[in-house]
């Protein structure tokens, strides 16, 4: 069997089995991109409600650039790594200013644009503007990893290279884009992670891997590190009934979103003394810690991280913008107007519901 028939046989089941997505068959370059990036180690039935009402408030490139940093981070809240969000505003900005409200038909040029990777870079030229380019993700490298028996590491300078070569060797010309996202959906619906679908694929009978029974063993990847753990405590600051909230730095984990402020426990500390020597280090001011608000889990990407939150009130000292980018006193009905990420969204909305006495 020929390249070319592996190829066919892909689309002919990306024509019978395609999945629904509301931004497919889509060609505006603005909606593909923010797809493409929504999409970016996240699920698509997580994905889509968020594109729906992102589409609503930004139909276009021109509003999102016209938007504020908060709108863009209210709007994108819950979706996580929301360096997503802000790169997507930045380049929006520079869309509008240096290539005239249209994104760039080109790869290179896409791949200069924040955010923009080599995959989101090629999948925007494939799929909008019908390029022959291909588009290789991780769904993809799996795959072709199993396809083709490839034995280097997926991320590796060697794997990459191949990845890329063989996507490109078997690229349909004026077909590019269905054929990245043939492979996209084979990848997440049949030749899945663990457990590929193997009597269902219609690779099934020119897979090498499948053949000497070593699916489940490519791609090759090095063992995970152990995802650390850990303890925080938060300060719920009241003052006149109103509660304190900082706004984080730009750059990093939860950039410029809203927050209870606080930090990592240290060793030998107690809860307590971690919320006082992390407000004096943030914001300049001592504080009274007060009775526990709630213990509060959640996981990230590469870490695990348990909440203590207190009831706290300052003490001593005028407040600073040391270590954070704004700060403000709000009315706990107010805090749905702050972008926040998750843990500090569930104190928030346990302030609103259930506030202390």
């Amino acid at each position: 069997m020929t390249l070319t028939d592996v190829t066919q046989r892909i689309l002919d089941w990306y024509a019978a089995c395609a999945r629904f997505m509301p931004w497919r068959g889509v060609l505006d370059p603005y909606a593909v991109w923010i797809s493409e990036v929504m999409l970016q180690q996240t699920r698509v039935e997580t994905v889509i409600p968020y594109y729906q009402r992102w589409m609503e408030k930004f139909p276009t490139v021109q509003a999102l650039a016209g938007a504020s940093q908060t709108e863009v981070l209210q709007v994108w809240e819950g979706l996580g790594y929301y360096g997503r969000a802000r790169n997507l505003h930045k380049t929006a900005g520079i869309v509008v200013k240096e290539h005239q409200g249209h994104l760039p038909p080109n790869v290179v040029l896409l791949k200069k644009l924040p955010g923009i990777g080599a995959y989101t870079a090629g999948a925007i030229a494939s799929i909008a503007f019908g390029l022959d380019v291909p588009a290789v993700d991780g769904n993809i490298r799996r795959v072709l990893a199993r396809l083709f028996n490839v034995d280097l590491t997926e991320d590796s300078t060697a794997g990459k290279r191949r990845f890329d070569q063989l996507a490109t060797e078997n690229l349909p010309p004026g077909r590019a884009g269905d054929y990245c996202q043939a492979l996209m959906d084979l990848g997440a619906m049949v030749c899945t992670p663990r457990k590929p679908i193997c009597q269902e694929c219609p690779l099934g009978m020119v897979c090498q891997a499948f053949s000497l029974g070593i699916q489940e063993e490519r791609p090759v990847n090095l063992p995970r590190p152990k995802i650390p753990h850990y303890i925080v405590a938060a300060a719920v600051i009241f003052r006149d009934e109103k509660v304190l909230i900082t706004r984080r730095p730009q750059k990093g984990l939860l950039g410029g979103l809203w927050e209870f402020p606080g930090g990592k426990q240290e060793v030998g500390e107690t809860l307590p003394e971690t919320l006082m020597r992390e407000i004096r280090e943030e914001i300049g001011v001592g504080i009274l810690v007060g009775e526990p608000f709630g213990i509060y889990i959640h996981a990230y990407t590469h870490f695990k991280v348990t909440l203590h939150a207190f009831i706290c009130y300052l003490t001593e000292g005028e407040l600073q913008l040391i270590q954070v980018q704004d700060l403000d006193w709000v009315i706990p009905e107010e805090l749905a107007n702050f972008p926040m990420g998750k843990i500090d969204r569930q104190i928030s909305i346990r302030l609103r519901l259930s506030p202390p006495q």
